[in-house]
């Protein structure tokens, strides 16, 4: 959360001419609730199974663009199914800009908390070994939405 998955996926999908699909505005569509208010009513495991359920569905198309929670890599089955006709990028952000980047945001479940720096410290720490099982991992820190579409352009036509 808050290392500009979104806002470089918009990019991506400019200069591709790619769908963006954002797997929680998927989850919202099809629960119609917040994700909030699935955390609320249902709980963190039923918010894990529900957008299991989203990205099998959505990875199966080609040529479209993914943006996912970041705890979407603490299911195997997410990582594979999103492999199936893509690749998976990580992007990073020190704790510090992530809460930047969040703190006028009150849709983050998870950071409802009395320390949200901590809790993204304690995030991050308990999902690193996940996230390094992308196939790309990417700094965002100090770099335009734009500048990291183009790094990630760049990286994917290198490694062909």
């Amino acid at each position: 959360m808050g290392t500009g998955k979104t806002e470089v996926g918009r990019e991506l999908s400019r200069i591709l001419r790619w769908k963006l699909l954002d797997v929680d505005s998927e989850i919202e569509k099809s629960q119609k609730m917040t994700i909030n208010d699935i955390f609320k009513r249902f709980g963190e495991p039923r918010f894990r199974e529900i957008e299991a359920e989203i990205i099998k569905i959505i990875s199966e198309n080609k040529n479209i663009i993914i943006s996912t929670g970041g705890g979407a890599v603490l299911r195997e089955e997410n990582m594979q199914n999103l492999r199936k006709n893509g690749v998976i990028i990580c992007l990073t952000a020190t704790p510090e800009t992530i809460l930047k980047r969040t703190s006028n945001n009150n849709d983050r479940p998870l950071l409802q908390v009395e320390n949200p720096l901590e809790k993204i410290k304690e995030l991050l720490n308990f999902r690193k070994p996940f996230y390094e099982k992308s196939d790309m991992i990417i700094d965002t820190e100090g770099k335009t939405p734009l500048q990291i579409a183009e790094e990630i352009l760049e990286k994917l036509v290198c490694k062909r």
